[in-house]
């Protein structure tokens, strides 16, 4: 099998991650909740793997990361949490390049008076920073954007963003699903207020992983209340990060998972993964983008985007492209909407979806060629 579907989630891990796994549920047992030699255990690799995200995302310090079951999850407790459209007339913007991750919670505050902008893209994917700025307004209280499209591959350049949010005083919130662990990210130096984002992409991390790192000073309503472990008598659930956005017992098993996959990347080096998964999405692309039939998406102008490769063969559906890939070449890839529907509609794709292809590490340049192979093979057909 040929997995490149890393966009969804990243299938081959570092031997070091379930391994990881497999000690912590062996070992640990329920942080915060006692001072047994297992639940200390637990409290230790939480926290460590805290300092690791801190410092990995140069973030304030390890009790501004609050863990969550995924970048979904986090992102709601993001938006959720921070506009409040009871409170009076607010204003969020956000990009048609956006994830339903995203694109939903805003369209839930909408309904209840909240005003919103989506910043339209062009027919590459991209968005325009100067319409951007015009689209803020004095009652705009978050602008909120995917790093990379899930679709496309393109970057947003969220230093430039965020410095445009810090200018007008405006909470800046970060989708980094396909960016984190590969691409470098300054909670400091790209003026991001809230940084979210899943283990299980290119952290390498376990599914059901993920976090939300806020920068001190911000206050963001948890989405969810009850347990903490620490002031059981109070009525009111703990105020003080991470323990305001935690309630509930943590996946200690993954975050153990995902500890040991930072440390892994630390090892390797972001800047040696991204070049690595850079160098297979553009030997793909060279094969593939002069193909008679073949349509690709997206902007390939620039060097450095997400490992991604995006199109559609003519004469047919993108589900049908995908479901002959898997049963007589053995390709896992993604067809369909990809939770971007407004992306699509920019592309001019909502009807047909997209094939995806996105690259990992741990691909290798024979599987890239089969897969360039089969394009060109089911285009002749």
């Amino acid at each position: 099998m040929i997995y490149l579907d890393n966009a969804a989630t990243s299938f081959h891990k570092p031997d070091c991650v379930p391994r990881a796994v497999v000690e912590a549920m062996q070992h640990a047992g329920n942080s915060g909740r006692g001072s047994s030699g297992e639940a200390m255990a637990a409290s230790r690799l939480i926290f460590n793997t805290r300092c690791q995200i801190a410092e990995m995302f140069d973030v304030w310090g390890p009790e501004c990361v609050a863990f969550t079951s995924n970048d979904t999850e986090a992102l709601n407790i993001a938006l959720q949490g921070t506009l409040h459209p009871e409170e009076g007339i607010i204003h969020a913007i956000c990009t048609e390049m956006d994830h339903n991750s995203v694109l939903r919670p805003l369209y839930r505050l909408e309904k209840k008076g909240m005003k919103l902008t989506i910043l339209p893209a062009d027919r590459k994917g991209r968005i325009s920073l100067t319409e951007l700025e015009a689209a803020i307004r004095p009652e705009t209280k978050v602008i909120v954007c995917t790093h990379a499209s899930n679709l496309t591959g393109n970057l947003n350049d969220i230093h430039a963003i965020g410095a445009i949010a810090q200018k007008h005083q405006k909470l800046f919130i970060v989708d980094a699903a396909q960016t984190a662990g590969v691409f470098p990210i300054s909670m400091k130096k790209d003026h991001i207020d809230i940084l979210c984002f899943s283990g299980h992409k290119g952290l390498m991390g376990p599914q059901g992983t993920g976090a939300i790192c806020v920068r001190p000073g911000i206050s963001v309503e948890p989405l969810k209340v009850g347990g903490s472990g620490v002031l059981t008598f109070q009525r009111e659930h703990p105020q003080d990060m991470p323990e305001t956005l935690e309630a509930g017992t943590l996946n200690s098993h993954g975050i153990a998972g995902l500890g040991a996959a930072i440390s892994w990347i630390t090892e390797i080096g972001t800047e040696q993964i991204r070049k690595r998964e850079q160098q297979l999405m553009w030997r793909f692309y060279d094969q593939v983008k002069e193909i008679p039939g073949v349509t690709l998406y997206g902007d390939f102008s620039r060097e450095e985007r997400s490992p991604v490769v995006t199109l559609n063969i003519a004469g047919m559906d993108s589900a049908e492209v995908a479901m002959v890939l898997d049963e007589e070449y053995g390709i896992s890839v993604r067809a369909g909407g990809h939770c971007a529907p407004l992306m699509h509609k920019a592309l001019g794709t909502e009807k047909t979806g997209a094939v995806r292809f996105s690259f990992s590490y741990f691909n290798t340049e024979e599987e890239v060629d089969t897969a360039a192979g089969a394009v060109k093979e089911l285009a002749a057909e």
